[in-house]
Order: C-alpha cells, then sequence, then structure tokens
C-alpha cells in the first residue's frame, strides 16, 4: 500500500483522548491528573502510525529515540519490547512521556498532524514505562566491560541522569553528587506531585541503581567539596548538570513583604518538603486564599495549580504579554484554566501593598498593549499610560525565571562563563573551558526543557566517553 493510501487510513482513526480527574476534583488533591492509556487504547492509538520511510518524529526527538520502532511494538502488544526499544535512547522513559513538550517537538513533525492530529507519541512513551514497572521486573541492558575510569556527576536532575545512565552502560564507574538528600534534582523539587509523581523519579532513580550507578547526597560541590578535589580524588572526568537553581524577582517595591514566595522556594516547600501532604508533613508555607503568580510559563502554572490544591480560593496568573506569547505547554495552560485559575493578560506589576504587620495585602498593576518583536521574537509589552489599577492578594509567587547559582562556578576560578553566569560549554560535545570537565542543561542553556537537558546530557556522554577512550 501506498504511503499516501496508509495515511489516509489511519487518519480515519481519530487520535484516542487519555482519562483524566475531573477538574474541580483534581484542583483540591495532589493526585496525578491523567490516568494513562489502557493496553487496549494504546494498541488502537499506535495503530494510527503509518510508519514512515523518512520519519522526522526521530530527529524531533532531542534523545533520537526510534520512534516508529518502539510504536510498532505497542501495535503487536509486545509491550516489553517497546520499552527495551525506547531504553536504547532514554534511561528516563516515564518522565519525558509526562513532562517533555513532545508538541514541539516529535508530535510537532509528524505527518498525521498535517491535516489532523498528530501519533500520541508521548502518551504512548508513558505507557510503555508505566506498563513495565506494574510488572515488577525492571530489565536491566548489558553493560560493556569496566574501563577502570571513574566519572563524578553533579546534579542529579535529568541532564546528570542521562549522562549517569549512559556512561554506566559504557563500563565508566559513576558516581552523582546532589545537594539534596534526595535524587532527582527539578524533577522532585520542581514539578510538582499532580504532574510527576515522585514515586515515578524514586523507580527511575532505582533503575539506575540497579545499573551500578552510585549516588551521594548531601553534598554541595562548590561547598561540601570542590571540582579539583573531586580531581584529586580519582574522578578522570567530571559533569555538571547543576540546573538553574536562583531565583529570579521583580525588582520592584515591597518584595520582601511577608506571603512573597520566589517559585523555587514555593515549589520546593510543597514538593521536596511535602508540604502538599499535611498534616504529615508540618511543613512552614502560607496557604494563601488570594494567590497572584506572575510569569506563564510552565513553572508558573505548577505554582498557581499548587496554590488551588493548598486551599486557595482564588488564584490568579498575572502576565505583561498575550495569550499567544505564553511558554507554557499548551496542555499545562488547558489544564489550569479547567481548574479555575484565572489570567490577567496584558498586564506588569507596579509595586506591592502590605499591612501595618508587613504582610502582603494588594498589588498594583498597569495595564500593557503589544509593541514590535523583541530579541525573544515575541512583541514587546508597553505600557499604556493612565491604566493603573489595584487589586486585593494575600500571597504572590514569582515565577519569571531562575538564573544560574554561583556557589560552584565561584569556587571554580578556571572555567569561563558568559554575562548571565551561565557556563560556557560546546554545543556539540557540552566540553567547558576546563580540561576534563563536561556541562550540560540549565546551567548552561538556562531554564529549558527536560528532554533538551537529557538530550545535552547524551552529547556530553558521548564525548565523555570518547575522551577516556581516546583522549581529550
Amino acid at each position: 500500500m501506498e504511503e499516501k493510501e496508509k495515511k489516509e487510513k489511519k487518519e480515519k482513526i481519530p487520535r484516542q483522548p487519555m482519562p483524566e480527574q475531573k477538574p474541580k476534583v483534581r484542583a483540591r488533591n495532589f493526585d496525578e491528573v491523567p490516568f494513562g492509556y489502557s493496553p487496549e487504547t494504546a494498541m488502537l492509538e499506535a495503530s494510527r502510525c503509518i510508519q514512515c520511510k523518512n520519519p522526522s518524529c526521530i530527529t524531533g526527538c532531542p534523545v533520537d529515540i526510534d520512534i516508529p520502532a518502539f510504536i510498532a511494538k505497542i501495535k503487536e502488544g509486545d509491550f516489553a519490547g517497546a520499552i527495551a526499544k525506547i531504553k536504547e535512547k532514554n534511561a528516563l522513559p516515564a518522565v519525558c512521556g509526562r513532562v517533555c513538550p513532545q508538541e514541539v517537538q516529535c508530535e510537532n513533525v509528524c505527518i498525521l498532524g498535517k491535516k489532523g492530529e498528530p501519533v500520541a507519541i508521548g502518551r504512548l512513551e508513558r505507557f510503555a514505562a508505566d506498563w513495565e514497572r506494574a510488572q515488577g521486573e525492571v530489565s536491566i541492558p548489558e553493560k560493556e566491560p569496566s574501563t577502570g575510569k571513574k566519572v563524578a556527576v553533579v546534579g542529579s536532575g535529568p541532564s546528570g541522569l542521562t549522562v549517569a545512565g549512559d556512561l554506566i552502560l559504557k563500563g565508566h564507574d559513576v558516581t552523582v553528587f546532589e545537594a539534596f538528600l534526595i535524587p532527582g534534582g527539578v524533577l522532585v523539587y520542581g514539578i510538582p506531585e499532580f504532574r510527576l509523581p515522585k514515586s515515578i523519579v524514586a523507580a527511575e532513580v532505582d533503575y539506575m541503581r540497579k545499573l551500578g550507578v552510585k549516588f551521594q547526597g548531601d553534598t554541595v560541590v562548590g561547598a561540601t567539596i570542590t571540582v579539583d578535589e573531586l580531581f584529586e580524588e580519582g574522578y578522570d572526568a567530571i559533569y555538571i548538570g547543576v540546573g538553574a537553581g536562583l531565583p529570579v524577582f521583580l525588582g520592584i517595591q515591597g518584595e520582601n513583604l511577608i506571603g512573597i514566595y520566589s517559585a523555587n522556594e514555593y515549589l520546593t516547600r510543597s514538593n521536596l518538603m511535602k508540604a502538599y501532604l499535611f498534616p504529615e508533613y508540618d511543613t512552614p508555607i502560607i496557604r494563601g486564599n488570594d494567590v497572584v503568580v506572575f510569569g506563564a510559563g510552565n513553572v508558573s502554572m505548577d505554582s498557581a495549580r499548587t496554590a488551588l490544591r493548598l486551599g486557595a480560593d482564588r488564584v490568579r496568573i498575572v502576565y505583561r504579554r498575550s495569550r499567544e506569547e505564553m511558554p507554557a505547554r499548551t496542555e499545562e495552560i488547558h489544564h489550569a484554566e479547567q481548574e479555575g485559575v484565572e489570567f490577567v493578560l496584558l498586564a506588569a506589576p507596579l509595586n506591592f501593598i502590605g499591612d501595618d504587620d508587613g504582610r502582603l495585602k494588594g498589588l498594583r498593576c498597569q495595564r500593557m498593549e503589544l509593541g514590535e518583536p523583541d530579541a525573544s521574537g515575541r512583541r514587546r509589552p508597553v505600557p499604556i499610560e493612565g491604566s493603573e489599577f489595584e487589586t486585593e492578594c494575600d500571597t504572590a509567587v514569582v515565577s519569571i525565571g531562575a538564573g544560574a547559582n554561583p556557589l560552584l562556578t565561584k569556587a571554580t576560578p578556571d572555567i569561563r562563563l558568559n554575562k548571565w553566569g551561565n557556563l560556557i560549554a560546546e554545543p556539540e560535545t557540552g566540553k567547558t573551558t576546563k580540561k576534563g570537565v563536561w556541562a550540560g542543561g540549565d546551567i548552561v542553556t538556562g531554564q529549558a526543557t527536560v528532554i533538551l537537558a537529557m538530550g545535552a546530557g547524551r552529547m556530553a556522554a558521548n564525548s565523555i566517553h570518547d575522551y577516556l577512550t581516546l583522549g581529550w
């Protein structure tokens, strides 16, 4: 059958929706929102793939998963074969199937999407990973013989875990150093339970341990130990994947009032410190009734939806551009709206208003209009004269980005940084300006996605392997 005929036939099968909690119910609990595909639904969705001769979905994937191959396995009911195929390229499939922006990557270039809806690649990846975990037996791939080389990975987020998983399979001894006690990085402290259950992250980390990766928590590289000291301890190569954990604030009057959080602190208290499990965990966090979140990225949506689940009566997102410019995933915006989050668009904060006790009680904003595009390609917001307005609020979360924490870089003066304080690394290899040191993920690019951090980790792992076997 010709590819055109196959495509027309597959288009007649609609993209299979994923069942999920009803909005009014889920807005008040921290359980995962989608329930996932059943085997029957997964096989039906997989049957939509036309198995292109030149599959663009593979090039759309930052870690080059053989997408048609694993989908074909699901269609045949060979779920074990599907997850094995995915794990040839991706050590964190259950995570990626939940939080990666497939709609702008692999699914965006699916040929079915030209006239209809693309194959639900992310949902199928999640299904395969969840199926394997439900079986209770995770397949462990064969490792190359030991090289005798030691690698230190700094940071246990998606980038660091990818490097660790790749290099352990290539025969190297790998230890991951993590500042927190629990491995997972942003997957644990940054992404809420309702979007990425912590049991999923724990299972992925446990898989790494079964591969032979060692984890050392409560170790802040740059304070507890330096990069140079790691070399002195016998490590042959070091990968830095510490993310972007330094909060960025608005810089307006009243920002030190009680009740104002950075998104980093707000989500860390809720997720890592388990404020969401009150009263089992009595983590201090202000449970506001009228919450305002600044910004419109995925972290902003996570913060707003968390505020609802912590008991807020009203949650608003204040964003200085229009809906079209929002950087968050369409799915996250949709879920937030369904749950009752309000959007105050084309508005920018001018100052916070406090009461006599130094607590936040209100906010003063200004209306904006869109002007010419700026360096980001989005139209620049321009203040409208005389459009100031005030609104009440008792809690605010600033979610306008994050920068590079300088702890590690200050303790490594011979490594070059860019003007934003991020590490400078070769895009194709992850090599920094310091011999034997690689870097990738948000510490290099600034805040980005899980899968892009993993892609950077994959390239760096290949380069590190070449260095350990062939030289710099």
